[in-house]
């Protein structure tokens, strides 16, 4: 078996894990922004990951693929500020989805995953080395 598939694998791991670092990046920055109305209020986002399938049989041949990147349906904190300057006639201002502990725990996630894929990455290395140099 050959072991170029795996670094494949891995590389697509790694490549979805940092979409989603990014995106959480992106959601952690818009925390502390407001808005006078809901429509233009900043939106959580979450990317949706896929797995790679074979164009002929449809089955999984390994590894990832972002397949989209989607905005939170949670609704968003409405809160009572007449003196902001972002505040609405009512005295509302609109603040994002965004949940910070739910964002970090994503982004330890996703940084665990992103190390343990290049242990992968490492390790067939190691074993594609040793391999070569058993033919010496």
């Amino acid at each position: 078996m050959s072991m170029f598939p795996t670094l494949d694998i891995s590389a697509s791991a790694m490549h979805a894990q940092t979409v989603r670092l990014n995106t959480i990046a992106s959601n952690m920055a818009n925390v502390d922004s407001v808005s006078s109305n809901a429509e233009d209020t900043y939106r959580s986002k979450q990317p949706v990951f896929k797995t790679v399938l074979d164009q002929e049989s449809g089955l999984p041949v390994g590894g990832v693929r972002v397949d989209d990147v989607v905005e939170s349906k949670a609704p968003l904190k409405m809160e009572y500020n007449p003196n902001h300057p972002s505040a609405n006639e009512e005295g509302y201002i609109f603040r994002p989805n965004v949940n910070v502990v739910e964002e970090m725990a994503n982004m330890l996630s996703a940084s665990r995953s992103y190390e343990t894929n290049i242990e992968v990455l490492n390790t067939s290395k190691q074993l594609l080395l040793r391999t070569i140099q058993l033919g010496k």
